[in-house]
């Protein structure tokens, strides 16, 4: 049985030509960036030029990024370096979307638990942020403001410039999470105005294990570790220079390649939807049809149409060879109604029977259709569908 990965936003394989990149690091190339011996200015050589890459894709300076464990790093770092700067006795208001991934919900409620108020936003049935509603939201009292770029779980693409100038008219400063952006959609810092953005590399075919947050020029910041001067003194510890570079090779790839993927994979969208639409009696879309990442399609079976039990429909698909996730969490094992599903106004029943479809660099057309047949199978094997109410004489 071939089997078919289709969960991309969750990882990506590393692409042969970032390993090839990364392979000198682990051995002729092996010093420590900050020792000052040749070997050492040989690391430190990689990686400054890996920054100066990335930091060019992004629209930055180079001084203006900071290398990370990964994305959800660079989410807490961004929130609560921010929060420990800026917050005031009468400014301690913080404006998050309802459609966060969690490395920024858990760590606003964090902040809140320390004093801090936050307020969720919520998104409309589409998944987006109205400028209105964060407009009525802000208030004197708000120093940050924090709304994912793409979405992980929908795919939708915030009108991320709108929004961060709406905040910085009230002197607030922004934050997005652009991990599922950066090599997937056009992103750049300066034609967005953000205040920090938080990257990671493993979703772009890059290393698990090393992100970037990008902090503005002039911008105050508390480093949440100590005990070493890298990364100008905002994250200690020492540089992993094979997991940098290969995270700047992977990005300079992807961004190159943008537009003749994201055509490509837009078709390869285009195929699912259809597909599905025409095979799958109650299936809901969550993700938008204009303005989202062509690599998600994200579908729920409306619970009005068909009674489906969600964590079936995962492991049924899995031993079909097909490899996708839901729109849920996983805590304890068991599988919890996603929240960012939840707030486009999906029941929970309807929120728990959810497919998330991400697809890549290495999906064929073929992979896509035998994914429809699977899924339609599945769902006519497992759902048990309603019987409609017959209309009263």
């Amino acid at each position: 049985m071939k089997r078919i990965y289709m969960d991309y936003t969750a990882t990506t394989p590393v692409d042969k030509r970032v390993i090839d990149a990364m392979l000198p690091c682990f051995g002729e190339a092996f010093g420590n960036a900050s020792s000052i011996h040749s070997f050492g200015r040989e690391a430190k050589a990689a990686l400054e030029n890996s920054r100066e890459k990335l930091a060019s894709l992004i629209g930055a300076q180079p001084s203006e990024l900071y290398f990370t464990s990964g994305g959800t790093e660079s989410d807490n770092a961004a929130l609560t370096g921010i929060s420990s700067k800026y917050s005031t006795r009468d400014r301690r208001h913080i404006i998050v979307s309802a459609i966060e991934h969690h490395a920024v919900l858990h760590t606003a409620r964090y902040l809140e638990s320390k004093g801090f108020s936050v307020t969720l936003l919520k998104v409309d049935s589409h998944g987006f942020v109205s400028p209105e509603e964060l407009e009525k939201a802000i208030s004197k009292e708000t120093f940050l403001v924090s709304i994912i770029h793409a979405n992980n779980e929908t795919g939708a693409v915030q009108d991320i410039k709108t929004l961060a100038g709406i905040a910085h008219e009230r002197g607030a400063l922004f934050h997005t999470d652009a991990v599922q952006s950066l090599g997937k959609i056009n992103f750049n810092v300066a034609e967005t105005d953000v205040d920090l953005a938080s990257f990671t590399a493993h979703k772009i075919y890059g290393p698990k294990g090393i992100g970037a947050l990008y902090i503005k020029r002039g911008i105050d910041f508390e480093a949440a570790f100590h005990g070493g001067s890298q990364e100008r003194n905002r994250r200690p510890g020492t540089e992993s220079i094979p997991l940098v570079v290969g995270y700047a090779t992977a990005a300079e790839l992807a961004v190159t390649e943008l537009d003749r993927e994201r055509e490509r994979l837009t078709t390869l969208n285009r195929i699912m939807r259809s597909g599905i639409e025409s095979t799958i009696p109650g299936a809901l879309f969550n993700s938008p049809v204009e303005r989202g990442v062509p690599q998600i399609l994200s579908v729920s079976i409306d619970s009005n149409v068909m009674e489906i039990d969600g964590e079936a429909l995962i492991i049924n698909m899995d031993l079909e060879g097909i490899a996708v996730t839901s729109g849920s969490a996983c805590s304890s094992g068991s599988l919890q109604p996603s929240h960012v599903i939840k707030a486009l106004g999906r029941d929970d029943r309807t929120t728990m029977a959810t497919v998330r479809f991400s697809i890549g660099r290495f999906t064929t057309e073929d992979d896509v259709r035998t994914a429809i047949d699977v899924f339609a199978g599945v769902v006519a094997r497992i759902g048990k569908r309603k019987k409609l109410s017959s209309p009263v004489s």
